[in-house]
């Protein structure tokens, strides 16, 4: 499969801008708290770069590998934890620092498993989340955009590892390649 950037979903300037925003609120509902930021690797950590110097607090941060897709554009529906936290969340104000949401089945999982830890609280923020491809209830604390139900990389999402460095969110076209 040849993949390209078939048009521009989110401009650069609108990400900045979105992120800011989400930053000021994450500042204002974690006043006085402990703030453990969790990043979802690899898809989070443009996100989660830019969002953290947005959040005028003192916080931890540690990263968790997680995987449902493989080298796919459509989740497995097997959730496996490729890299767990090196630090105990026990009775810390956690917020998971995610890229997408779709259909809400690796998140779902992670919440599941995070709770289990006993944090004092365990909230979502996500950059994208994708409601028409939900398969589980699940609604993010914390959303930069919603977007419809189309493949998208670029600001860390990619398709099989490509496209991750692009300021922009793009949409993907995928063909067989001649």
């Amino acid at each position: 499969m040849v993949a390209e950037i078939s048009r521009v979903l989110i401009k650069e300037e609108e990400i900045r801008q979105k992120v800011k925003e989400l930053g000021k609120r994450i500042t204002y509902d974690y006043q006085n708290k402990d703030l453990f930021v969790i990043g979802i690797l690899k898809g989070s950590v443009v996100f989660l770069a830019d969002l953290i110097r947005e959040i005028s607090l003192p916080l931890e941060i540690d990263f968790m590998a997680v995987s449902s897709y493989g080298a796919t554009t459509h989740t497995s529906g097997v959730v496996r934890i490729m890299k767990d936290l090196d630090t105990d969340i026990n009775n810390k104000d956690v917020l998971i620092i995610e890229d997408i949401i779709d259909t809400g089945l690796t998140l779902s999982y992670l919440k599941e498993n995070l709770l289990s830890r006993e944090p004092a609280s365990l909230k979502v923020c996500t950059m994208l989340d994708k409601p028409d491809r939900r398969k589980v209830q699940l609604i993010p604390d914390y959303n930069g955009y919603e977007i419809p139900d189309e493949f998208v990389v670029g600001y860390g999402l990619d398709y099989n590892q490509n496209f991750r460095n692009l300021p922009y969110i793009g949409v993907v076209n995928t063909r067989a390649s001649a």
